[in-house]
């Protein structure tokens, strides 16, 4: 049809060429726009051409076919065949099923033997942090998700304060021009003065058109990165030269056969001011600095960090369903199968990101960032923890998972522990509050490690439900994961958890264990200086004893040779 309409004239050459080139500048410049078309054939690549191929026969034989109950019996199988697909496929979650088993067949997956400990807990949950920077700024400004990340060595809640998406015109002229950074270990998070942190960046996540950090981004990929890579999370932190950076993690799709999501590195954008060659640049090809899997290992800031996309570890968590076997999930098996829980009223999914110490495992692991999971049984009556899944936050190529289960330790999962804090303290309003975010809590204490669970009590908005109380003196609970018992410990002071729990419940540890070992409290150098200067004194008082018993001891000789 276009060869026809070509050769009619020039004034048809010319339009065909004009809207060629049209074509060409539609494709080029709004390929962010399309790109979610391109990642859906990706996604589904078998099952379109298995589908197509199919179809294509099943039509094909039908216009050939010249009897009519031939014709109707291909309608007939090709109804059929449509219908078990997609009651297979989507009512029934198969493909799910096979993509999550490639990702479990892709993992490198080791088992450790000894739980990591507990570092740098985090006071406040999440969703506290989101609600109580929300609550420091104005009408015309949003704060982005809070993520954990790591900064000068601390660990920091960072957010942006960006335009509001309520007002476009805002997004359309306004730059991001402030960063929260919070730290994770104070119960008294504070959102003004120096941990508001001026920082401009011509990129944001609520600013519009080629400004808008995910169109960066795609316009940056490649052609074979467009079918391939689609951004996910963005982080805010600091890089190698002290200078704060957007780290937007990246995912990457494998596989030809039900294809899967994996960590597909990172597009770095730096701060900067809007101006005319930034311009050119964003709508042209796109913002940011490419920094794959293998390369990271080169950029401190990026090790050791929160850069894996929450989408990714959650896939991979799920998968340790298929450690008994491709069949085990199924509903006539289930000898293992686990899920991920998901505590009612708990804004704050799983993963939760903790810092962990591996410094005295076995494994090679680093000591730092990681998403932690506890999976469970996958029937909703069952609440026991079966694995501890520790996935490194800067996604390098490991999983590693703890199997309770196989231990028969029988502790209690993170579902289990909302209830058994509520039956702690009855006189509390729990219809307006609720325990979030249980997050592990291993410690050394009384001679082993004791898995705990961290959590937190939220007041929930009855009129916005995702309105958590952002209180500065939360209240803190912790479970422990095998005796149950709840210990209400104090949030302005950490340093004395360990003990506060021991005082609770080393008698039961000690009738149940057969041990006598005491907790030992740490002492300050004016304490230990007091024990020596006290030590010098009694032994002051008896020197002085001594003398005095010799000196009675001498009259009472001498009298005696007297007499």
């Amino acid at each position: 049809m276009i060869k026809t309409y070509w050769n009619k004239g020039s004034k048809q050459k010319k339009r065909v060429l004009l809207f060629g080139v049209i074509l060409i500048g539609l494709l080029f410049f709004l390929r962010d726009d399309y790109q979610p078309a391109l990642l859906f054939f990706r996604k589904f690549i078998f099952i379109i051409i298995l589908c197509f191929v199919v179809l294509f026969l099943g039509l094909r034989n039908f216009r050939k076919s010249a009897s009519a109950g031939k014709r109707i019996g291909i309608l007939f199988f090709l109804s059929v065949f449509f219908g078990i697909l997609y009651y297979v496929g989507w009512n029934m979650k198969f493909y799910d099923y096979m993509k999550t088993y490639n990702v479990f067949n892709d993992l490198n997956k080791v088992e450790i033997n000894e739980l990591p400990l507990t570092q740098n807990e985090r006071i406040q949950p999440l969703r506290n942090i989101f609600s109580m920077a929300n609550e420091s700024v104005g009408e015309t400004k949003d704060v982005s998700l809070p993520h954990l990340v790591r900064v000068d060595g601390h660990n920091q809640w960072t957010m942006a304060i960006q335009p509001t998406e309520k007002y476009v015109w805002q997004g359309i002229k306004d730059n991001t021009e402030e960063v929260f950074s919070v730290s994770s270990t104070t119960p008294f998070p504070r959102f003004s003065s120096e941990n508001r942190i001026p920082v401009t960046f011509s990129i944001g996540e609520s600013l519009k058109f080629s400004r808008n950090t995910y169109n960066a981004v795609v316009q940056r990929l490649n052609p074979w990165m467009l079918f391939n890579y689609e951004p996910s999370d963005t982080y805010y932190m600091k890089n190698d030269k002290g200078a704060w950076v957007e780290v937007v993690s990246l995912i990457k799709w494998k596989g030809f056969f039900f294809p899967y999501p994996t960590f597909g590195g990172v597009m770095v954008i730096d701060n900067g001011e809007h101006d005319i060659k930034d311009y050119l640049e964003r709508i042209t090809i796109g913002k940011g600095t490419y920094i794959s899997p293998e390369e990271m290992k080169n950029y401190n800031y990026l090790t050791r960090q929160n850069t894996l996309a929450e989408r990714v570890s959650r896939l991979q968590a799920e998968s340790l369903k298929f450690l008994a076997g491709f069949s085990d999930p199924l509903p006539w098996n289930m000898e293992s199968a686990v899920k991920i829980p998901d505590a009612p009223k708990d804004q704050n999914k799983q993963p939760y990101v903790t810092d962990f110490d591996f410094s005295d495992s076995k494994e090679k692991a680093y000591s730092g960032l990681y998403h932690w999971f506890g999976l469970e049984p996958v029937g909703s009556e069952r609440t026991s923890l079966s694995y501890s899944v520790f996935i490194p936050a800067d996604g390098t190529d490991k999983l590693y998972y703890y199997n309770h289960a196989a231990k028969k330790q029988g502790y209690a999962g993170v579902s289990a522990m909302p209830l058994k804090v509520k039956e702690s303290k009855k006189e509390y309003d729990w219809n307006a509050n609720t325990p979030v975010e249980f997050r592990p809590y291993i410690k050394n204490i009384a001679g082993r490690k004791r898995m705990f669970f961290l959590g937190t009590v939220s007041t929930i908005s009855s009129d916005n439900p995702e309105q958590f109380d952002g209180s500065a003196t939360p209240d803190l609970a912790l479970v422990d994961s095998e005796y149950r018992d709840v210990v209400w410990i104090n949030s302005k002071k950490p340093s004395t958890w360990n003990e506060e729990v021991y005082s609770q419940l080393n008698e039961a540890w000690r009738t149940s264990e057969n041990t006598n070992i005491y907790f030992e409290k740490e002492h300050t150098v004016l304490e230990k200086n007091q024990q020596i200067l006290d030590s010098i004194k009694l032994l002051s008082k008896q020197e002085m004893k001594r003398q005095e018993i010799e000196k009675l001891q001498k009259k009472i000789d001498s009298l005696k040779k007297n007499n």
